[in-house]
């Protein structure tokens, strides 16, 4: 019941489905992640720390970068169906569409070289 619960308050923020929905697109730093959402670095990290503890994102080192991207779901069943059913739903949604189309404009090297 636990893991459950876990899972699904890592969900109840308009904000981490956001970035759940944007790591299904692409591996991204938390750099990425607050200037797509217009949010304080400091609150990006937070909702990763929660989207991870949930086993719905595992990050991983590549020299000075921290990335995150969608877990495989292998540490909990109800994170995996949910990572799976994400694929599919919000899709037309209006602000995750435009929020997906400006991904290419988002690019570590510009945002982290200001």
């Amino acid at each position: 019941m636990k893991r459950f619960i876990k899972v699904m308050k890592a969900l109840s923020d308009p904000s981490r489905v956001k970035i759940m929905k944007m790591l299904q697109h692409r591996v991204m730093c938390v750099c990425e992640i607050h200037a797509s959402l217009g949010i304080a670095q400091s609150t990006a990290s937070k909702h990763l720390k929660i989207l991870e503890e949930a086993g719905l994102i595992i990050f991983y080192k590549d020299g000075l970068w921290v990335n995150y991207k969608l877990a495989d779901g292998s540490e909990s069943p109800y994170a995996a169906s949910l990572i799976g059913g994400l694929k599919h739903w919000l899709e037309n949604d209006p602000e995750i569409k435009e929020l997906i189309e400006r991904l290419p404009e988002i690019q570590r090297e510009i945002i982290c070289s200001r």
